[in-house]
């Protein structure tokens, strides 16, 4: 889990949740535009899904982050990182993340992800980091790109999904440490970051926004 966790950017502070954060993380998923590459836009029940190849988290989870601008403290999403354990021979670590509408197009999922690769780099010791989001979410796949994420391959679940664009498949994106030397947007520039993860997760990639 990740223990003592405050990372700051740009503009955001990211910690980890709380069940004070209980109110927040249940109105953004009531907001059909948030959730329309997850579930389709359908309600998400307050209690939260536990059967489901996305997050819904409730205030609990270790491995999740509240995110909150510092500018008057307004809550605008959430960040994950997990420690999925050693994958083709590297530690990998997986990102996940789901902003308010009121924070989308500001740049703060593309600084928060990259935020969170710094950690998992610098101070973590993973070796890879990766994201799914569903081919057709243009608007995460860019995030991913600016975040210096790289497409690795297309996967098609066997569960039948309803919402449009399923079958089109789900993208896979990567960014390995030996790799970084050759980004030029600043990526292991040091970040504020106090951090230990020590829980393994062995489900598939979170499904982002």
């Amino acid at each position: 889990m990740l223990t003592d966790f405050r990372l700051n950017t740009a503009h955001l502070t990211l910690r980890q949740v709380s069940p004070a954060d209980r109110a927040d993380l249940i109105a953004l998923e009531a907001d059909a535009e948030v959730m329309r590459y997850l579930n389709g836009g359908l309600p998400v029940p307050d209690a939260g899904l536990f059967d489901a190849d996305f997050l819904t988290p409730r205030g609990e989870e270790p491995e999740v982050l509240a995110a909150h601008h510092h500018a008057g403290g307004s809550f605008i999403g959430w960040f994950s990182l997990f420690d999925d354990g050693m994958i083709d021979g590297l530690r990998t670590a997986e990102i996940g993340y789901r902003l308010r509408q009121a924070a989308w197009g500001k740049g703060y999922a593309t600084e928060g992800v990259r935020a969170l690769i710094e950690a998992a780099f610098n101070t973590l010791g993973f070796a890879r980091v990766r994201a799914e989001t569903m081919t057709v979410n243009q608007a995460s796949r860019h995030v991913m790109e600016k975040a210096g994420l790289v497409l690795s391959k297309t996967v098609f679940p066997n569960s039948a999904s309803q919402i449009p664009g399923a079958d089109q498949g789900e993208a896979i994106y990567e960014i390995r440490k030996t790799e970084i030397s050759h980004m030029s947007h600043g990526l292991l520039n040091p970040v504020s970051a106090r951090c230990a993860l020590t829980y393994p997760r062995s489900a598939a990639l979170i499904r982002l926004w």
